[in-house]
């Protein structure tokens, strides 16, 4: 049995989001050691903070989506504010300030973070939804393709990004991450007429077959 059809939308847009959180990560140390003189304590500190960030928001975007938004308008606006994150953190090298270039690169690190918390829980499930009735090796081929979405964007980010940090500096290094994560956006919400929905238990939106956004 052949893949849901609009399930290559989800996957293209894992990839993609996937190549833009570790593009983002593979220069992110190297980016506080060097440019902004940060301390060996301080870098790891900032990396357990956000890692638990990442971790721990998931909880709150579950419920969101659950209780009030459903997950296709769970992942598409807080796909919107991982976008703003990355776009934040892509202007840090673009003032004199180390001061003012940490406290930008803190704003984007957390609202990148909240991106991330209300995808992650969302965004399996949501290729669930479309495969809902699928016999079970339908299932399993379309998962494995989906998680090897996920080891491909985050393959290509270690060889692109580094690259690019090299080449042309900082501010492209990360911008290139939030071009990425733009794409997978517009991939996400380019599949919005075929998406199965799972009403959520206390909607503040109706959510039709076919949702206008």
């Amino acid at each position: 049995m052949p893949f849901p059809p609009q399930t290559k939308y989800i996957i293209g847009n894992e990839a993609c989001e996937r190549f833009s959180f570790y593009g983002m990560r593979s220069i992110l140390t190297l980016y506080m050691l060097s440019v902004l003189a940060m301390s060996d304590s301080a870098v790891v500190t900032v990396g357990h903070l956000f890692n638990a960030g990442i971790y721990i928001l998931p909880l709150v975007g579950a419920w969101l989506a659950d209780r009030f938004f459903g997950r296709y308008r769970m992942i598409l606006y807080v796909s919107l504010f991982y976008c703003v994150g990355h776009g934040i953190l892509a202007t840090t090298d673009m003032v004199d300030s180390v001061e003012v270039r940490r406290w930008i690169l803190f704003a984007g690190l957390f609202v990148i973070a909240l991106g991330a918390g209300g995808i992650k829980p969302c965004v399996s499930a949501f290729v669930g939804d479309q495969a809902e009735g699928s016999d079970r090796k339908t299932m399993t081929r379309l998962y494995a393709a989906f998680y090897w979405s996920i080891n491909l964007g985050s393959f290509f980010s270690f060889l692109i990004v580094p690259w690019v940090r090299q080449n042309y500096g900082y501010s492209w290094a990360f911008s290139i991450p939030g071009i990425f994560m733009g794409i997978a956006t517009f991939i996400f919400w380019r599949g919005r007429r075929f998406y199965r929905h799972r009403e959520p238990s206390d909607p503040l939106f109706s959510l039709p077959s076919s949702p206008a956004c």
